[in-house]
C-alpha cells in the first residue's frame, strides 16, 4: 500500500518553486496515508499494515516537518501529542447545551415498558396505533465530550461540565486515535460532535498494571481513569493512557437552510456520522415497540460482560427527528429519550475483617469479610485485596467504608477506600501473618515479589485441595466426578495427602464418604483408570508447576520429547534454564520455575510415584516444529465437528501456528462451524468472517484455500 510514496524519490526539481509544490505534495500525501491507516486501525478494528510499516510512514513525515518547520498542519498525525503543558482549563459555553437524560432506574422489563407507555401518552397514540420506532444504544460507562468542527477540521473539545459550560480539552482529545483531525469533503462547515470517551477494560487492566508495577496510584474504575486523563493539563500523561470514543449525537450544526444536512431519523444521522469517520457501537438498532426494547435490554444485559469495554445501561431514544421535536423537554431532560439501567456493579460496603486464603501455589491472598452488599447481581461477602501492598497503597482497613466492584465473572474486589467514611480514632495496619494459617508453615516473600507464599507445599491442606482439583481438571488429567466437595472431603479425612494417593483408593474408602453411593464411587474409580493414559503435555500442565499454563505445557512437551530429558533421571541432569529458554515462547521467570521445579526432592517423587500407580504417555522424540501456515490467524471453533474434538482441532490449529480464540471479533481471521454452532456462528456472519467446515480447516492446515 505504500508503493505510491516511491513516487516522491523523483530527481531534483529545477526551480524552488517547483520544490516547495513538490514538498508540500509529499507532505499532503504522507498525511493523508497516516490518517487512512490509523482510521482502519482504530475506528474499523481493520489494521491493514503492519505496526512497523505505519511507524516508518510516521518517522519520514517526522523528518519532513521538522526539516520544513512550515508544513506542519493542525491536523497532521504528528500533532496529536502538543507536548505543552497548560496553564489551566478554559471554560466553553455550549451553543447547544448538554443536556442529561431522563434514568430509569428499574432494571426490569417493566423500565422500558414504561417509557413505552410514557411516550404513546405524550403524543397521544391509542392502542390501535402501530408501534414507535426507537433507536437503542448502550449507554457507555465514561466521560460525556462535543467536539467542534469548522471546514472539516477539529477546533475544539470541550466536557459536559454543568451542561451549559464545560471545559476545553482539546490538547488531550487530539491524543485519542479513534478521533479525526480532519473530515472527508462535504461535511458542514460547522459541526459538533456529541459522544462518550471511555477506556477500554484490557487498556485500564494494562494501566492499573503498569502503574502497579512503576509503584503508582491504581485507578478505581475505567471511567475514573478516562476522566482523570482528559483533564489533565499535560497531554503527554494523557496520551499514556489510552482512550477510546463513540459518537452518539449532534450539538451546533450549519442548519440546512445555509447547506447543511436534512436528517429525518436519528439512526440515518448515525449513519451519516459513521460514514464521516466517527466510530459508532456496533450494537446501535432499531427496536419498534416495547417488546422490541425489552428485547434489546436483555439481549445487551446478557453479552454485557463480553463487552471490551463497560456499559452500566441502554438507552432508547424515539428515532423520528419530527417526533422529537414534537415532545419536546421536560425541564432539562429531553421527552423522547431515557437511559435503562442495569444492577449496579460499584457499591459502597463495611470491611468487617480482613481474612487470608492460601491458593494452589502457596499464595497468601488478603480477602475483605463485607457487610453483604448487593453488587452486580449478587449478594458479595467477600473481596479480594491482591496483596499487602495493594492494601497499603489504598489505605485499607478494617471499619472503613469501601468501593466494591464486581463485573462478570471477575472475583469482587475493593477498588477504594471512600474519603468520607467514618474510621475509628486508631485501626491498626493489617499485617501478613508469619505462619500459614492453613498448615502453619513459615511465609516467605521473595525479593522483588508482591505476594506472600506459604511454604508447606504439599504439606499444607490448602494447596493440597486446589493442586488436586488442578490436576484432576478436564483440561489436565480430565477426572471425571472429581470435584470440590468430595476434594474437600478427601483431604479433610486425611484420605488423601498427596496427588498418588489418588490413584490408591479404593471402594471402601469411598463409600464411607458423605454423599457417595456404591455406583458414584465405581464411576469415580473409573474415570481414575481412565485418566492413567494420558498425554505429556497435559501430564506437564497437570502438575500445576508455577508459570506453566496448557500451551506452555504443550511446547515442554514438543520440544524434549520425553519427560526424562525434562527433569532427568536426577535433578543434576535435569534440563537446565539455560536449555529451557531454548522453548519456543519460555522466558526467563517460566525457565527458572520449571527448573525449580525438577530440583525439588519431593517434586521428582511424586511423579515417580504417579508413573508407579500406572500413569502413562506416549513419547518419543522431540517434534519438529512444523510449517507455521497459520501463524499471525486468529481462529474461532464452534459446534460439533464431524470427526475431530474440539480439543484435537485446537491442536492442529495450534500446531500450525494459529491462536485460537474463545469469541468472534472483527480481528478473527476463521470461525470453524460444526453442527449445533451457535450465537459465534451468527457473530461471524454479521461481521462477515469467512466460516469453515472441517474439510475447510484441513484444507486451510494443508496450505490450500488461501490463508489470507
Amino acid at each position: 500500500m505504500t508503493e505510491n510514496l516511491d513516487l516522491f524519490s523523483a530527481p531534483a526539481p529545477e526551480n524552488k518553486a517547483q520544490a516547495a509544490i513538490d514538498l508540500e505534495a509529499k507532505a499532503a500525501a504522507l498525511r493523508a496515508q497516516l490518517n487512512q491507516w490509523a482510521h482502519q486501525y482504530y475506528v474499523l478494528d481493520e489494521p491493514t499494515v503492519p505496526d512497523a510499516e505505519y511507524d516508518r510512514v510516521f518517522r519520514e513525515l517526522q523528518a519532513l516537518e521538522a526539516a520544513h518547520p512550515h508544513l506542519i498542519t493542525p491536523d497532521s498525525p504528528t500533532q496529536r501529542v502538543i507536548g505543552a503543558v497548560m496553564e489551566g482549563l478554559a471554560p466553553v459555553r455550549h451553543v447547544v447545551p448538554m443536556l442529561s437524560i431522563h434514568t430509569e432506574t428499574d432494571t426490569e422489563a417493566t423500565g422500558a415498558q414504561a417509557f413505552d407507555a410514557r411516550v404513546r401518552r405524550e403524543l397521544g397514540l391509542t392502542e390501535a396505533d402501530p408501534a414507535i420506532e426507537y433507536v437503542a444504544e448502550p449507554k457507555f460507562d465514561g466521560l460525556a465530550m462535543s467536539l467542534r468542527y469548522e471546514r472539516g477540521r477539529l477546533v475544539q473539545a470541550a466536557t459536559r461540565g454543568d451542561g451549559e459550560v464545560g471545559e476545553d480539552v482539546t490538547h488531550n482529545i487530539r491524543t485519542i486515535r479513534q478521533i479525526p483531525l480532519t473530515l472527508p469533503e462535504g461535511v458542514p462547515p460547522v459541526l459538533e460532535v456529541r459522544g462518550e470517551v471511555y477506556m477500554r477494560r484490557a487498556d485500564f487492566d494494562a494501566l492499573n498494571e503498569r502503574q502497579r508495577e512503576q509503584g503508582g496510584k491504581t485507578f478505581v474504575n475505567p471511567r475514573n481513569a478516562a476522566a482523570g486523563a482528559v483533564r489533565q493539563l499535560d497531554s503527554n500523561i494523557t496520551a499514556q493512557r489510552p482512550l477510546s470514543f463513540f459518537a452518539y449525537g449532534l450539538g451546533a450544526i450549519t442548519p440546512p437552510a445555509e447547506g447543511g444536512p436534512v436528517f429525518r431519523t436519528h439512526y440515518e444521522m448515525l449513519q451519516t456520522l459513521k460514514s464521516w469517520g466517527f466510530p459508532v457501537a456496533a450494537q446501535v438498532q432499531i427496536a419498534r415497540g416495547a417488546t422490541e426494547l425489552v428485547a434489546f435490554h436483555q439481549q445487551v444485559g446478557a453479552s454485557r460482560d463480553a463487552l471490551p469495554y463497560d456499559i452500566d445501561g441502554v438507552v432508547y431514544k424515539v428515532n423520528s427527528l419530527q417526533l422529537q421535536r414534537d415532545l419536546g423537554f421536560k425541564t432539562r431532560e429531553p421527552r423522547w429519550a431515557v437511559a435503562h439501567k442495569y444492577p449496579a456493579q460499584e457499591m459502597a460496603t463495611k470491611v468487617e475483617g480482613i481474612d487470608i486464603q492460601v491458593g494452589r501455589t502457596g499464595k497468601l491472598t488478603p480477602v475483605a469479610r463485607l457487610a453483604p452488599v448487593f453488587v452486580g447481581g449478587v449478594t458479595v461477602t467477600n473481596a479480594t485485596l491482591h496483596n499487602l501492598f495493594e492494601i497499603r497503597k489504598k489505605g485499607v482497613r478494617v471499619g472503613d467504608q469501601v468501593i466494591v466492584r464486581r463485573a462478570g465473572d471477575v472475583i469482587p474486589e475493593v477498588v477504594g477506600v471512600m474519603a468520607s467514611g467514618p474510621r475509628p480514632a486508631y485501626v491498626q495496619n493489617f499485617r501478613m501473618p508469619r505462619q500459614c494459617p492453613i498448615c502453619g508453615s513459615e511465609v516467605v516473600r521473595e525479593k522483588g515479589e508482591a505476594n506472600h507464599r506459604c511454604t508447606g507445599g504439599l504439606f499444607c491442606a490448602a494447596q493440597r485441595k486446589e493442586a488436586i482439583l488442578h490436576f484432576a481438571a478436564r483440561r489436565a488429567m480430565d477426572i471425571e466426578g472429581l470435584g470440590d466437595k468430595l476434594v474437600d472431603q478427601l483431604v479433610d479425612a486425611n484420605v488423601i495427602r498427596t496427588l498418588p494417593d489418588l490413584y490408591r483408593l479404593g471402594l471402601s474408602a469411598l463409600v464411607v464418604l458423605e454423599r457417595m453411593a456404591d455406583r458414584s464411587a465405581l464411576n469415580l474409580l473409573a474415570a481414575l483408570e481412565k485418566s492413567k493414559q494420558t498425554t505429556l503435555p497435559r501430564f506437564l500442565f497437570a502438575l500445576g508447576i508455577r508459570h506453566v499454563g496448557e500451551s506452555t505445557a504443550k511446547d515442554l512437551a514438543k520440544h524434549f520429547g520425553t519427560l526424562d530429558a525434562l527433569m532427568g533421571v536426577d535433578a543434576e541432569s535435569a534440563a537446565t534454564e539455560e536449555q529451557l529458554l531454548q522453548v519456543p515462547d519460555v522466558g526467563p521467570i517460566v525457565a527458572r520455575s520449571v527448573h525449580t521445579f525438577f530440583q525439588q526432592p519431593h517434586n521428582r517423587e511424586v511423579v515417580e510415584q504417579l508413573r508407579a500407580c500406572g500413569v502413562t504417555w506416549p513419547e518419543g522424540a522431540p517434534t519438529e516444529r512444523g510449517p507455521q501456515v497459520l501463524a499471525g490467524k486468529t481462529i474461532v471453533l464452534t459446534g460439533t465437528l464431524p470427526t475431530l474434538s474440539r480439543d484435537a482441532a485446537k491442536d492442529m490449529l495450534e500446531a500450525a501456528g494459529a491462536k485460537v480464540a474463545g469469541s468472534v471479533s472483527k480481528k478473527t481471521s476463521y470461525v470453524v462451524a460444526g453442527e449445533d454452532a451457535g450465537s459465534k456462528l451468527a457473530k461471524a456472519e454479521e461481521l462477515g468472517v469467512p466460516v469453515l467446515d472441517e474439510a475447510g480447516m484441513l484444507a486451510l492446515l494443508a496450505g490450500e484455500g488461501g490463508a489470507a
